[in-house]
């Protein structure tokens, strides 16, 4: 007895089809997917439309300077990513014969994370394990609750505006952040500033500061100093907007223990206000829902003890 379609569906299905889809989303063009996949743009057109076919569905809008996801492509691309993630932690899964503690964790981070508790741990727990291996990904902090919800990385380090419901978290540690100019400024070389002097001068900002974003404290410590209304020069990786504040394109916010070393080497100067700074939580987040190998589920126990004996005021770097 035959089965219905729907059953009929799985069995018929090349898989190869989902990764190819995925991609072509990812990288929001078939152009791009097949540099990205290393295959010839009518190869994966071709792919594309055997699944369209496979699903009965339109996934994709491809129109000239169009590119757009349809919803059922968004449905089907949301358990892609979930399969690719469950796929890519076998090898880890598999790797169970051994008496040591073997296998791979893929960690999800933000620019710039400067953390001395998290290298402690990072460092005690390769040292006692050296047969487990470590990738990380260095990405927006919105693309890296995205990977983690998909199943796609063992651990995500980020900021957040608001913790999701499906993820755990924890506090990794705190971090203030303050105004900075480079050397290239007139304010550099001035012995003790008026507050008044930065009015109106131009900065440079991150991305997520916007309304709602994760660093919007800094728009208002902006605000505060009465810098211009309008940035010039944006971006989300933090030692783009150092770059930036070096090359006097603007003033801009960075955490205050980041920037210590270039004060210090006098490459950039802390401006007020110096009190009342914005504070930032930096995330350590998993998914509860994936299935972990015993090197990601040693970790996780790992930090948690070790982040429990720690009290936060200690990892709140001023």
């Amino acid at each position: 007895m035959s089965l219905p379609q729907h059953q009929r569906f799985p069995w018929n299905l090349d898989w190869n089809l989902l990764r190819t889809f995925m991609v072509v989303v990812e990288q929001r063009g078939i152009s791009k997917a097949a540099d990205f996949l290393g295959l010839k743009q009518p190869t994966v057109s071709a792919a594309l439309k055997r699944l369209e076919q496979a699903t009965g569905k339109q996934l994709i809008i491809r129109k000239p300077n169009e590119f757009a996801v349809t919803r059922p492509g968004q449905a089907l691309y949301s358990e892609c990513a979930k399969i690719f993630g469950s796929v890519s932690q076998l090898p880890s899964l598999l790797d169970v014969d051994n008496t040591e503690l073997r296998g791979h964790l893929s960690i999800a981070i933000t620019s710039s994370v400067v953390c001395e508790h998290f290298d402690d741990i990072l460092n005690r727990f390769s040292r006692a394990h050296p047969h487990v291996t470590y990738s990380f990904s260095v990405i927006e902090s919105e693309d890296v609750v995205t990977m983690i919800s998909q199943n796609r990385a063992s651990f995500g380090i980020c900021l957040m505006t608001r913790v999701p419901q499906n993820l755990d978290t924890m506090i990794l540690y705190r971090e203030y952040f303050g105004l900075y100019c480079g050397a290239r400024h007139p304010l550099f070389a001035v012995e003790n500033i008026d507050p008044s002097a930065l009015h109106g001068e131009p900065f440079v900002a991150f991305q997520t500061e916007a309304e709602d974003g994760p660093l919007e404290a800094i728009s208002r410590l902006r605000a505060r100093a009465g810098l211009a209304d309008q940035g010039r020069g944006v971006s989300s990786n933090l030692n783009e907007i150092r770059r930036m504040i070096m090359a006097n394109v603007g003033i801009g916010a960075l955490p205050l223990h980041v920037a210590r070393q270039d004060v210090a080497a006098g490459r950039i100067r802390q401006l007020p206000p110096h009190e009342d700074l914005p504070m930032v939580n930096i995330y350590l987040i998993t998914n509860p829902g994936r299935r972990r190998s015993d090197a990601e589920a040693t970790f996780l126990e790992t930090c948690t003890a070790e982040l429990a004996a720690i009290d936060l005021e200690t990892r709140t770097y001023t």
